[in-house]
């Protein structure tokens, strides 16, 4: 009796993790409490300038990123960007995490802030 209350509660569990599932809405909220309302605008225009570094973001994920794509070094395909051609995108906070932190500094030299993930994420969530 006992082992079936564990594998209930373990159920259970598993349940509420999917339905605690993040979505790109979830994480531009987040980014906008930290910094303010995001611009669709300047989103766009962050990720097609170059900051100071070589690339910039449609470097790999090209304009508009709703399509596979190749990295510009390494030629490994890289799924659509836009949350619209890719559903998975912005779902796993691990993920969204450890991709903007690498790929700001490929683009920055360094971290993106709240507002600039903000405003590329509104933008992103705009192409169709």
């Amino acid at each position: 009796m006992c082992i079936k209350k564990e594998l209930l509660v373990i159920g259970l569990w598993m349940v509420a993790g999917l339905v605690q599932a993040a979505t790109p809405q979830d994480f531009l909220k987040t980014y906008e409490a930290q910094s303010g309302k995001a611009s669709i605008a300047r989103g766009e225009q962050f990720f097609n300038a170059k900051h100071g570094k070589e690339w910039n973001c449609a470097s790999c994920h090209e304009t508009p990123p709703n399509h596979d794509t190749k990295h510009i070094v390494t030629g490994k395909v890289i799924k659509p960007l836009a949350p619209s051609a890719n559903p998975a995108r912005f779902t796993d906070e691990a993920k969204v995490d450890k991709w903007f932190k690498r790929n700001c500094n490929d683009v920055l030299g360094r971290e993106c802030n709240a507002q600039e993930k903000a405003d590329v994420l509104a933008w992103l969530m705009t192409v169709k």
